[in-house]
C-alpha cells in the first residue's frame, strides 16, 4: 500500500525494500540484514532512523543515484574526524535526514577487550543508530548514523572511556597496524609502539587538517605485510631482519616425512622468487641468504622449520597509494633497514616520520599524495632534500634498470660499502 503523504510503499509503517531483498538471499551474510535487525529492535529510539535509511536506500537502487550531500560538522577542539551526511530527500525520509559517522582511532593492533567493546556499544546506542563497522577501509572503528545533536555527546562519551576522533580530510588519517609481536611469532619489531608514537607525536596533524592531502601511516609486523601498507601507505613500515633465516632442519626432515619430498619442492624450493632455496639429498634445506628477498613464502609453509633471523628491524617505504592521477604506486624503498630496539632507535623514527610530513606539507599540490609528488619531481630530489644517501637496496635490479648507469655504479657501491663501513667502526681495503 502507498502511504498517503509521500507515495512510498509502506506496510505498518515500514518501508518495502523488494531491491534491497534481494541481497539477503546470497550464502554471505547481508549488511541489508543487520540494518533490519535494528529497525526492527523496538527499544532503540533510532529504529525510525534506520528504517528511512533502508527506504532512502532502496530508493537509491531505483533510481541509480546517491542522495546524500557533505557539509561541516565537528566538535569542540577538532577539525575533523567527523563525516558529515545530510539527506537530499529529507522530506520523504525525515528520520534519517542527517546520518552522520563518527570515526574513532582503534587502539594500535586492534587491541579490545569485552568490557571496552560493551562500552562502545553502548555508547552507540544512547547517541546513534547502533550500527558499528569495525572496522572500515580507513581503520578506523565507524560509529554511523547519529543527528547533528548527538554528535557531541557521543563524542564526549567516547573520550571519557579513553577513545579518540580518527583522521578525515587533507590530514594525516588513521593508523593502522598488525596484531604484531603480541600473537605473531613472525614480527621483527614492536609495531604497536611505533604506532602509539608517532600518531602520539604528530596528533595535531590528525585532528586539525592543514595539508595538502592525505596522509597514511601503516605498520606491518614481516613482510607478509597483513594490513597493507606497502600499497596502501604513504609511510610503510615493514618488519625485517638482515641475518640470515634460522633453519631447524629436524624440522625440516619432519615436513618432507609428512608431506613429501616432491611437495616440497614443488612449493617451497620452486616458489623461492629467487632461486635462493636448495633441498640436499638428505632432506636438509639451504639457503642463499644474500638472494633472499624476505618474501616471507617459505616461512610460512615451513613455520616450524624456518623462521627469521635474529638481527631484526624495519624497511621504510614511502608513496604507496590508490588510483588518483598517476594510478596506483607502491611504496619506493627509502630506508632499507633500521633497527627498532632501544628508546633512541623509536624516537629516530619518529623524527624520521616527522620529516617526511613536513616535506609533504611544504612541496606537494593540492589534491597531490607524497607519492605522486615524488613521482614529480623525482627520487633523487626527494633523497636529497631528507638528506638520505642513495642506497643500492633503492634499486631491484641496478644493472639492468634504465635508471642507474652501469658505467659508474662499482665506483658508487664502492663509496657505500665505505661508508656502511665506517658508520660500523670498521676499516675497509681500497680493493675489497
Amino acid at each position: 500500500m502507498k502511504d498517503a503523504e509521500t507515495g512510498d510503499d509502506k506496510v505498518n509503517g515500514i518501508h518495502e525494500t523488494p531491491m534491497l531483498d534481494e541481497l539477503e538471499g546470497g550464502p554471505w551474510p547481508s549488511f541489508v540484514t543487520g540494518l533490519k535487525r535494528l529497525r526492527d529492535s523496538k527499544d532503540k529510539k533510532y529504529a525510525p532512523m534506520m528504517n528511512d535509511l533502508l527506504g532512502q536506500l532502496e530508493h537509491s537502487y531505483e533510481e541509480r543515484l546517491g542522495f546524500w550531500k557533505g557539509g561541516t560538522l565537528s566538535v569542540l577542539g577538532y577539525g575533523g574526524g567527523i563525516i558529515p551526511r545530510f539527506s537530499e530527500v529529507a522530506k520523504d525520509y525525515p528520520a534519517s535526514k542527517e546520518f552522520h559517522t563518527l570515526r574513532v582511532m582503534p587502539p594500535a593492533g586492534n587491541h579490545y577487550n569485552t568490557d571496552i567493546l560493551r562500552q562502545l556499544c553502548d555508547i552507540w546506542e544512547e547517541h546513534g543508530s547502533g550500527l558499528i563497522a569495525f572496522h572500515g577501509q580507513s581503520g578506523d572503528i565507524m560509529f554511523q548514523g547519529c543527528t547533528s545533536e548527538a554528535a557531541q555527546p557521543a563524542f564526549d562519551a567516547f573520550n571519557e572511556i579513553g577513545f579518540d576522533l580518527g583522521g578525515a580530510g587533507p590530514a594525516l588519517r588513521t593508523a593502522m597496524s598488525c596484531v604484531g609481536h603480541a600473537r605473531c611469532e613472525q614480527s621483527c619489531f614492536d609495531g604497536v609502539r611505533a604506532h602509539r608514537g608517532i600518531i602520539n607525536r604528530l596528533l595535531d596533524e590528525m585532528h586539525r587538517p592543514a595539508m595538502p592531502y592525505k596522509f597514511k601511516f601503516k605498520f606491518s609486523g614481516c613482510g607478509n605485510d597483513c594490513v597493507n601498507a606497502i600499497h596502501r601507505a604513504d609511510f610503510a613500515v615493514i618488519g625485517t631482519w638482515r641475518d640470515d633465516i634460522k633453519i631447524k632442519q629436524d624440522k625440516v626432515k619432519e615436513h618432507i616425512a609428512e608431506v613429501g619430498r616432491k611437495y616440497t619442492i614443488d612449493t617451497v624450493v620452486n616458489m623461492c622468487p629467487t632461486r635462493a632455496i636448495s633441498l640436499n639429498d638428505d632432506d636438509t634445506l639451504e639457503i642463499d641468504n644474500k638472494s633472499c628477498v624476505r618474501c616471507m613464502h617459505c616461512i610460512n609453509v615451513m613455520t616450524k622449520a624456518l623462521s627469521p633471523g635474529d638481527d631484526r628491524g624495519a624497511s621504510i617505504m614511502i608513496g604507496g597509494k590508490r588510483s588518483l592521477k598517476v594510478g596506483d604506486l607502491m611504496g619506493t624503498m627509502i630506508i632499507p633497514f633500521m633497527k627498532l630496539e632501544t628508546d633512541e632507535d623509536f624516537e629516530k623514527l619518529e623524527e624520521f616520520a616527522e620529516e617526511c610530513m613536513e616535506f609533504f606539507a611544504d612541496n606537494a599540490l593540492e589534491h597531490e599524495r607524497i607519492g605522486e609528488c615524488i613521482d614529480r619531481i623525482g627520487v633523487p630530489a626527494f633523497l636529497e632534500a631528507m638528506n638520505i644517501p642513495a642506497d643500492p637496496n633503492m634499486v631491484n635490479h641496478p644493472r639492468t634498470s634504465s635508471y642507474v648507469r652501469t658505467d659508474d655504479f662499482n665506483e658508487e657501491a664502492a663509496k657505500y660499502f665505505e661508508r656502511k663501513a665506517r658508520e660500523a667502526g670498521m676499516t675497509v681495503a681500497a680493493d675489497d
